[in-house]
């Protein structure tokens, strides 16, 4: 048998009020600080009129693919290594850009001084563990612009 207390929990109006009006309030409180952050590190637009863009988006992607690059990247003991091959090897183009960041934010991004050595660009970078992004930009020797987002996933 169970030992009664002699209190009772009588639910009152005004408990109930207060009880619901902490509820949305936690809950309030919790999406206000959720938009707040998503809205504080979103980076910003891409292009500043994606209808001017889109324009010629077919061309220039046609005239990249006929380069028939392929982008590797690759971070060991402090450098970052970025590989550009076509069906002939290494490439080493006109122009190179590329910003390094992690994906869920601008704050730390960084652009890499990559230098051309042993068929591939190399760049001393120091970053931790998680995933990271290359916002690439080069130009060819015929001066063809290619643009990549490259994924590197450090463990």
């Amino acid at each position: 048998m169970t030992q009664d207390s002699g209190r009772k929990f009588q639910m009152t109006g005004r408990k109930v009020l207060i009880i619901a009006v902490s509820s949305f309030g936690v809950i309030l409180a919790a999406n206000l600080t959720l938009a707040y952050n998503a809205v504080s590190t979103f980076p910003g637009l891409e292009v500043d009129n994606s209808f001017v863009a889109s324009q010629n988006f077919n061309q220039e992607l046609a005239e990249q693919l006929a380069l028939g690059w392929e982008v590797k990247a690759s971070h060991e003991d402090g450098i970052l290594k970025l590989s550009i091959t076509d069906e002939n090897g290494p490439v080493q183009v006109a122009h190179l850009d590329a910003v390094l960041g992690a994906a869920t934010h601008v704050r730390a991004d960084q652009a890499p001084d990559f230098r051309f050595v042993d068929g591939a660009y190399r760049a001393p970078v120091e970053i931790g563990e998680g995933n990271w992004n290359i916002r690439l930009h080069a130009v060819a020797n015929d001066g063809t612009e290619f643009r990549q987002r490259v994924v590197l996933h450090i463990r």
